[in-house]
């Protein structure tokens, strides 16, 4: 034990969003799932196995998990949303 941490201190639980997005659809991204602990590790796995890229942010985690599965983003995060799609589109295509 550090001194930051005390016997009723919880360890943090990962958390992961996932999301769709089809450029053709012309909607909204989609939250395709979510969850925490073990659900958020298997999401994390799945997206590894998958090679799609993983992008941290704690902040934005938080807000999307908010979203009900299946359910378009709010427009409120449209902006934070395009500028991590858009980091993904270019690191995918430094990697073809």
């Amino acid at each position: 034990m550090n001194g930051f941490e005390s016997m009723t201190d919880k360890p943090k639980k990962n958390k992961a969003v996932a999301l769709s997005y089809k450029k053709e659809s012309g909607g909204a991204p989609i939250v395709v799932a979510g969850g925490k602990g073990a659900v958020a590790d298997k999401i994390l796995a799945l997206a590894d196995e998958a090679g799609v890229e993983v992008v941290k942010d704690p902040d934005l985690v938080e807000l999307l998990d908010k979203v009900p599965v299946g359910r378009e983003i709010p427009t409120e995060l449209y902006q934070a949303v395009a500028e991590i799609l858009a980091f993904v589109y270019r690191v995918n295509k430094r990697m073809d």
